[in-house]
């Protein structure tokens, strides 16, 4: 079996590279935001992608509330 390796991009960013693994692509994440996510094996790159989003989306519902409490403050 070849090695085959992936740059994953999400927003036009690098955040890490994905390894075809028996079973399914394991992620490794070269962005702190997605440190989460590093070893885990995912069975297609598309759960990758839904994964990088929910991280995304939750990483920026903690900064919108940050930035709320030190308004507040």
């Amino acid at each position: 079996m070849l090695n085959q390796r992936f740059v994953v991009q999400l927003d036009r960013r690098t955040v890490g590279i994905a390894v075809r693994v028996p079973g399914g692509l394991i992620f490794y994440a070269s962005d702190d935001e997605f440190d989460e996510m590093d070893g885990r094996i995912f069975k297609r790159a598309r759960a990758i992608e839904r994964q990088l989003a929910t991280v995304a989306a939750k990483q920026r519902q903690a900064s919108r509330q940050l930035r709320q409490m030190t308004m507040l403050a």
